[in-house]
Order: C-alpha cells, then structure tokens, then sequence
C-alpha cells in the first residue's frame, strides 16, 4: 500500500539531511565547551608547574627571573667600572657617582662572589646590585659606609650575609683607591635601627639585608673595621 506523505517528509522526520545537519551543530555545541575547559585546564596545569619551579628555585637559591635580569645589569656594571678603574680618579676626588651607576667593587670571601655596588638604595638602584647608602660618607673618606643589598630577589647579592665572620676581609675597589675592612661582628635589629650606621669614631663598612629570608621584619647588620690597606692596584 502506497504511504500518502511526500518522501522528503519522511526523510526530514526520520533523520534526513536537515536533521543530520541539526544533530551536528548540537554535538558541536556541546563539544566546543569542553575543548574550552581543557585548555584552561592545560593553561591552569602548566602555570601551576611554573609556579612551583619557581618557588622551588626562589627556596633553594633565589627568584630566577629577577636573579637573570640582575646578572644581565651586573655585567654590564661590571664593564662600566672597570673603565673606570683604567682611567682612575682625579685628584681631591669626593663626589659620588650618579645614582643607580657603579662606584665599587666589593669581594668578601662569604658571600661567595664579586659584586658591583651602586650608589643609591632606592627600590630601582638596589635591582641593580647592592647599594651604598647616599647619607653614609664614600669609602675612605672617613666615618660609617653603608651598603645594603637584597637577599632573595634582583641576583640576591647578601643572600650569605650570615657566613661573614669575625677576622673575614670585606674589600671595597673603586677608581680612587681600595678599602680593606676586618669583620668584627653581626647583629640582628630592626628596620628601624638606623643608628647601626652611625660614626662611631673610627671607619667601618656596614652591610646590611633583609632577615630572616623571604622576610622583611627585621635587618641583618655585619660591621667591619677599616684596617691598613694600598693603593689601587695593590
């Protein structure tokens, strides 16, 4: 017996070309959240991953994206005073250099390398290296020399701060002469205790940084005497 719809009414109503077309666009639709959610889930992962390498790292040795813009302006201060260096100073030289630039070198066997030390300790002269604090007086030029420097972030030049002891040798090279002092002890004090860079009738360096690490509560201070020392290139 012969059916009285038109065939392209069947088809449509059992699953011909205009409903296949529709089922595709529900399955798209369901289907394209859900490729969403996984590459949020992907980002989500990998940035977790990142995170933790980066803590991990800032834990065991310090903050590795500041640590390798820090290397990089290092270096680059490195070259600058060592011109400087060539050249040496002028005669009756007491100005200090311009801030954030470099004005000495600094080696103490503690901390486990050479470091460039600025002049400034403004958050943007500090990303540079340690900085000499602009209302001590320069070195050798009598009184308190203050030089502070970050523990964990931006190259973490005072990260060992600590393992500077009584008898080491901090010495600080500039254009106009080299500076030997003998570290005669460490404190912890309070950031506030800005009388830890005082005179105090003879010359001395004092350095200091952030304690304990990943923290900035309280100051570690390592004070050094000035003992007999040559001149540049001694």
């Amino acid at each position: 017996m012969r059916a009285w719809w038109p065939q392209t009414r069947t088809a449509t109503a059992l699953g011909g070309p205009a409903c296949v077309r529709t089922l595709r666009g529900r399955m798209y639709a369901r289907r394209a959240p859900v490729a969403i959610l996984r590459f949020l889930a992907s980002v989500s992962l990998v940035s977790g991953v990142l995170l933790v390498l980066d803590v991990g790292a800032t834990l065991l040795w310090q903050e590795p994206v500041s640590a390798a813009v820090a290397g990089g302006r290092q270096a680059g201060l490195g070259q600058e005073l060592d011109t400087a260096l060539r050249k040496g100073a002028p005669p009756g030289r007491s100005r200090a250099p311009a801030r954030g630039n470099a004005g000495w070198r600094l080696d103490a066997p503690g901390l486990g390398r050479s470091l460039v030390v600025v002049e400034g300790t403004d958050e943007a002269s500090l990303r540079r290296g340690p900085g000499h604090y602009p209302d001590t007086p320069l070195p050798g030029g009598g009184g308190t020399v203050g030089i502070a420097g970050h523990r964990t972030t931006w190259g973490a030049p005072f990260r060992r701060i600590d393992r500077l002891h009584k008898g080491d040798v901090v010495t600080l090279t500039g254009p106009e002469g080299r500076y030997r002092y003998a570290v005669e002890g460490s404190r912890i004090v309070s950031p506030r205790a800005v009388e830890v860079v005082r005179p105090v009738g003879y010359e001395r360096v004092v350095l200091t940084a952030c304690h304990p690490l990943y923290s900035a509560a309280q100051r570690f201070v390592v004070f050094a005497r000035r003992v007999p020392d040559g001149p540049r290139g001694s």
